[in-house]
């Protein structure tokens, strides 16, 4: 391995440190587990037809037993309810109760903290910075490590260098505008997979 890419992995992995450690003391001040917290939050930022057992077991690379145990716990607490999907009767869509709402908006706020440290950076770092990410990711999910990314990098509507403006290059045709690197998206709802 390159010196340098081992120092990128280091550094991922500090990170990732940093985010387990983060999301673990908010699980222990919430009474919920992390896989908990990060299901009420993407239940709180997705779609209904995104939002069913088996999509959270891929989202987060769980067995979809696991993520059942999981939710059934959620229900017991009354922060979500299953609603049959109209489609197939056996398959049911997850929605949050007012008070799981409540606790999802709280816990949102897991990341402050290092929400907080970015705003010390100046904006073109931070865009060259999410421009890499999502290289990274999309490099992740194209040999199969990544199972779900709803990135405009793997998204049938995007248009990489469409245009010649340096500061909006980029192009998403169902939105039918141009993109900037900020504008990149890490989770799309509208995100439909190149074939």
């Amino acid at each position: 391995m390159d010196k340098l890419d081992a120092k990128i992995v280091s550094a991922l992995e500090r990170l990732s440190h940093v985010l387990r450690t983060l999301l673990w003391e908010e699980a222990g001040e919430s009474r919920l587990s992390p896989i908990q917290i990060q299901s009420l939050l993407y239940l709180r930022s997705h779609d209904e037809k995104l939002c069913r057992v088996n999509q959270l077991a891929e989202e987060f690379g769980l067995t979809p037993a696991t993520m059942s145990d999981a939710v059934s716990s959620l229900e017991a607490k009354g922060l979500l309810t299953r609603k049959p999907w109209p489609q197939d009767k056996r398959v049911f869509t997850l929605r949050l109760t007012a008070k799981g709402r409540r606790s999802a908006e709280k816990l949102a706020r897991w990341s402050d903290v290092l929400t907080k440290q970015l705003e010390r950076f100046a904006p073109e770092e931070k865009e060259q910075a999410l421009k890499f990410l999502l290289k990274l990711i999309e490099s992740l999910y194209r040999a199969g490590i990544i199972t779900v990314a709803r990135i405009c990098l793997t998204c049938r509507f995007f248009r990489p260098n469409a245009h010649k403006n340096a500061r909006a290059p980029h192009h998403c045709a169902l939105m039918d505008k141009p993109l900037a690197e900020s504008d990149l998206r890490v989770d799309c709802p509208e995100h439909e997979r190149v074939a």
